[in-house]
């Protein structure tokens, strides 16, 4: 496999993930690290992703209806919560314990991915408010 070049690309795009709250669609990862290196391309934000995902640095992350988004490995086992107003992708915490349980008998787990969806923080309040029981 040929030796990827360290450049100022790389690096921005690198540390754009690295800083992320939570995961990025290559256009806010573009955006981001235009800030470090103006000239930066769609083109090389999706060369440098590639080279990022072969040497197991970032891994892509994949909600119906959104696009793709990439985030650091670094990370602990996580999950995600989608927002269905703004459909900002963040981090989750944590996970369901014995996952494993509810498994047919016999199936072995080997991995797994939560998304949940709903209204984050920021787009709750502006939702009208739900009717009262009674």
């Amino acid at each position: 496999m040929p030796k990827t070049r360290d450049t100022p690309q790389r690096r921005a795009i690198a540390a754009v993930l690295e800083r992320a709250e939570g995961p990025l669609s290559v256009h806010d990862i573009l955006q981001r690290a235009q800030r470090e290196v103006p000239r930066l391309g769609i083109a090389t934000v999706y060369r440098v992703l590639a080279e990022l995902r072969r040497a197991r640095a970032v891994v892509s992350v994949e909600v119906a209806g959104h696009p793709v988004c990439y985030e650091a490995t670094r990370r602990a086992h996580h999950h995600h919560f989608h927002c269905r107003r703004c459909r900002t992708l963040y981090d989750v915490g944590g996970c369901v314990a014995e996952l494993a349980s509810l498994l047919p008998r016999g199936f072995q787990l080997e991995d797994h991915e939560i998304v949940l969806r709903g209204l984050c923080a920021r787009c709750a309040p502006l939702s009208p408010a739900a009717p009262s029981g009674g």
